[in-house]
């Protein structure tokens, strides 16, 4: 990361067709006006009149999946299409590995080879330990080598619910949300990952604009949570970061950087928590953390789960800045209650450009109206606001908002086309604050952080055309990250 240093970007449209001269000193706008005259030492940037927006912000996404995505092995659709395909991929990249080191696959989906068990892996892979992770991050299936080496078979393991077995008692390879447990069982067999590289993902997200993020991994491991403080620390990620999945931070921390969210509770999909128990986590949460009552943040992808969570916010008694993560399938009724109760919604209309041909062929037809909506929760009263849930889904705003607007599957046809949103409604979500998601856009504003984006073009065009490379400029507290 580039030291600090005085910068006045001059020209560059900082609202709709309103150009100012901007300068910014001590990782703050110190001034807006018109013709400010240059001072000794400082930096001059003209803009040309691209508009200078404020960083945009990633409301869900987990920095170290990310980070590991890009050293594993794509594993579905449209890349990898069929079991053939999947296991040339698997055994080249095992070829390319020292000996005994594991691969790692990630966004596996079922059209490749149906759903995956050890056997499948097995006759794809042989004797390399691999585990292949769904593209929803609900599921790691590993195969028979891999399940020997975390003794999945054994009696002397502490079993936890998520490892399915078969009738006869023995595990099929499939892990159900055991991330958390994974991560430990793989540290404590020495099954060695390269350690995830977050300069890269910091240098990416930088090039789309991205001044901070809020990560979604639930129960995050004191390990995860060392490794993203110490990229902080040394500036090889330089966003903001507003961690959900953490009961507290060490000492020392600058605040402004690393912050604690509402806390993330994460109802399985395939076996959800008995509502008591759902009550109970979510009245447990609310005394975690520095602020009492902490807000949640509830992982709600199935109807049931919606209505289920809805239900229970409303007996525990909501507090401010509880929201709903996803909100995959939300009719009008339940968006309406949502409204009522004043719960917030981070969405992913990028899964409809990624996913929308397979979520017509597989959803329940009757779901398809209400899948990953937005117009109507915001016509509700819902805030509402996009995000990317990266890697399992791109990390590209742009192509986000683009998404938002167009509702288009991969295969060009649309998609619940009326909860299309204006591209500038999509982009005041990714402005708005990390704990007030859905309020009013942050501002290039005297006395702000000067955390901003500058593009290439006034904001008019990037409205017509969102494109990641509109970006000309990203300065994260004052010093530029990305030019």
């Amino acid at each position: 990361m580039q030291s600090a240093v005085p910068m006045l970007l001059r020209n560059a449209e900082v609202g709709p067709g309103h150009h100012a001269d901007v300068r910014v000193a001590d990782g703050r706008v110190v001034a807006v006006g018109n013709a400010l005259m240059p001072r000794r030492g400082e930096e001059v940037v003209d803009a040309h009149g691209g508009a200078l927006l404020p960083g945009l912000h990633d409301h869900h996404l987990h920095l170290t999946a990310l980070a590991a995505a890009e050293t594993s092995v794509a594993c579905g659709p449209p890349g990898v299409p069929d079991a053939a395909t999947l296991g040339t991929a698997l055994r080249n990249r095992a070829a390319a590995l020292p000996p005994g080191a594991w691969v790692r696959g990630v966004g596996y989906h079922e059209s490749v080879a149906g759903l995956l068990d050890r056997h499948r892996l097995d006759a794809m892979t042989g004797e390399r330990p691999v585990r292949v992770q769904h593209r929803s991050g609900a599921l790691w299936t590993v195969n028979s080598a891999a399940a020997a080496m975390l003794g999945l078979d054994s009696d002397s393991i502490d079993a936890p619910p998520g490892i399915e077995r078969d009738r006869a008692g023995r595990s099929t390879g499939r892990l159900w949300r055991l991330d958390g447990w994974l991560r430990g069982r793989l540290d404590a067999v020495g099954a060695v990952d390269p350690e995830p590289d977050l300069a890269r993902v910091g240098r990416r997200l930088a090039a789309y604009g991205i001044t901070g993020v809020t990560d979604a991994t639930p129960d995050m491991t004191p390990g995860t949570l060392r490794l993203l403080l110490s990229a902080v620390r040394d500036g090889r990620l330089a966003q903001r970061l507003l961690l959900l999945g953490v009961d507290s931070l060490p000492p020392g921390l600058p605040t402004d950087r690393v912050r604690l969210g509402p806390r993330k509770l994460l109802p399985p999909d395939h076996a959800p928590w008995p509502y008591d128990d759902l009550l109970t986590r979510i009245r447990t949460a609310r005394v975690t953390g520095p602020v009492v009552p902490r807000p949640v943040a509830v992982h709600c992808v199935t109807l049931e789960g919606l209505v289920v969570t809805v239900t229970a916010l409303r007996e525990a008694g909501v507090v401010p800045g509880d929201r709903i993560e996803h909100a995959a399938v939300a009719p009008p009724a339940l968006a309406a209650q949502m409204a009522a109760l004043g719960l917030r919604v981070v969405t992913q209309p990028g899964f409809v450009a990624e996913r929308g041909d397979a979520y017509r062929r597989d959803a329940d037809p009757g779901d398809l109206p209400y899948l990953y909506p937005y117009a109507s929760l915001l016509d509700a009263g819902v805030r509402t606001v996009s995000s990317s849930d990266a890697p399992f889904g791109s990390p590209d705003p742009w192509a986000v908002l683009r998404s938002a607007r167009d509702r288009q599957a991969p295969d060009g046809a649309p998609l619940g086309p009326n909860e299309s949103v204006s591209v500038s409604t999509a982009l005041a979500g990714m402005l708005s604050s990390p704990l007030r998601p859905g309020d009013a856009p942050r501002s290039v504003a005297r006395g702000e952080p000067a955390d901003l984006c500058l593009l290439h073009a006034p904001r008019a065009v990037a409205l017509e055309e969102p494109s990641a490379d509109l970006v000309r400029m990203t300065v994260c507290e004052g010093r530029i990250v990305h030019a």
